[in-house]
């Protein structure tokens, strides 16, 4: 018998290649692990479980499978806490050996895995909406499907300065790094349009008593734009009512949530806010959402479980783009990143160059249908960037939107 020695070769080859497989080949068949970091406890905690009723949907709508592959994943409460997530996040990787996580709700928790998302190299769907983490910071394993703390306020910014020409403004939302990115967005845009914002206030996260607060708030205004998270505006709604509030409300992208809209009672109706998103969507995607809500948790989903969802439809897209593959670290980030107009439940999504959303966002107005209240989307701005109408460049030798300096505050009055 002749044996050939490229056949041999071949063989050998082939061998070693078997022997040597990484981790990426030999995991292939097996379950993709996923982390989830979200919020069950404290202030932000009905975002935060809204958040897991959105993915656990997502999910089971796949029979827990994602491009082929049943999927494992392990759920951390970080309780809104900064240090907390990042415990979470260690325990993910150490003891779980995640390949990608879902999460963070809260800028603050994002910034503080921020290094070590970036050390482990760890593909990251985020909710929270840090600006930074996609601006002058960008972390490359970081990507945002749902909005840039600012990235909803500037079209309301637009909206309340053009259309409902409104001239004077004050502003109101947490004391935290996302309520001052969220509000200056609206900032910005109002006062590019010849609005200007007159007065600022910061209540601290954890505020039960909004009293003396609203006992502040400035009487000839045309507007209050108000910029709460979790369901802080939930709360600030019901004691601005309570304390006889007449001044019109706007609300910023988490304020006046679906998950939170029936509490608010009839005195919601009219309001107005910003959002990239609403149940009231007609596509087929959100259809099928807003079917699956209400069906397992009798509720209409808002931001937070359609953060999660929208979360599941990109990371679903670039799994099939890469075959399963989740290990391949650098393959499945380079495949978040190259989606382009993937259908979701808010529209369509593409990103920026920094992994950043660019995609529709909504003017909403509730309304009473059907016996519940909605946000009836009355507008539509299309294909929205972080960077808003400004030049990217430009925008960038600024510092972050902060409370003092940026935008700073060259018409507020005493």
């Amino acid at each position: 018998m002749t044996v050939r020695r490229r056949t041999v070769l071949k063989g050998m080859l082939a061998a070693s290649a078997l022997v040597a497989a990484p981790a990426i080949l030999r995991a292939q068949s097996g379950p993709m692990k996923i982390g989830f970091l979200t919020v069950k406890t404290g202030p932000l905690a009905s975002g935060g479980i809204q958040m897991e009723q959105g993915l656990t949907l997502y999910l089971k709508e796949r029979n827990n499978m994602l491009a082929g592959r049943p999927v494992q994943l392990f759920t951390g409460d970080s309780a809104g806490a900064p240090a907390m997530a990042r415990t979470k996040m260690q325990e993910f990787l150490e003891r779980e050996n995640i390949a990608c996580l879902i999460g963070p709700l809260a800028t603050a928790e994002a910034l503080a895995i921020d290094d070590y998302i970036r050390e482990k190299q760890i593909p990251t769907l985020s909710v929270a909406a840090a600006e930074d983490m996609t601006q002058r910071k960008a972390n490359p394993w970081f990507v945002r499907a749902t909005s840039s703390s600012a990235q909803c306020s500037y079209p309301m910014g637009d909206y309340a300065a053009k259309e409902l020409k409104y001239k004077r403004a004050a502003m109101i939302a947490d004391d935290i790094a996302y309520g001052y990115e969220l509000n200056a967005g609206f900032q910005r845009a109002f006062e590019d349009a010849g609005g200007k914002v007159v007065q600022k206030l910061w209540p601290p996260l954890v505020s039960p008593d909004y009293g003396t607060y609203i006992a502040q708030l400035k009487q000839d205004v045309d507007v209050l734009f108000i910029g709460f998270a979790g369901s802080n505006g939930f709360k600030f709604f019901k004691q601005y009512k309570e304390y006889g509030g007449k001044t019109p409300i706007l609300g910023g992208m988490t304020a006046i949530d679906e998950s939170l809209l029936q509490q608010m009672g009839d005195d919601a109706i009219g309001v107005i806010s910003t959002c990239w998103y609403s149940a009231q969507l007609d596509n087929p995607d959100n259809k099928t959402f807003v079917e699956g809500m209400n069906r397992d948790y009798k509720v209409d989903p808002g931001f937070y479980a359609a953060a999660t969802y929208t979360n599941g439809a990109v990371l679903e897209a670039a799994l099939k783009k890469v075959d399963g593959r989740i290990e391949d670290k650098n393959a499945l980030e380079a495949a978040l990143r190259a989606s382009d107009k993937i259908p979701t439940c808010r529209g369509p999504v593409s990103f920026d160059k920094y992994g950043n959303v660019v995609g529709n966002v909504y003017i909403r107005k509730v309304e009473k249908k059907g016996g519940k209240l909605v946000n009836t989307v009355i507008k539509a701005y299309p294909n929205v960037s972080q960077f808003w109408t400004y030049d990217p460049d430009e925008f960038l030798k600024h510092p972050v939107y902060n409370r003092e300096t940026w935008p700073g505050g060259k018409n507020i009055e005493p």
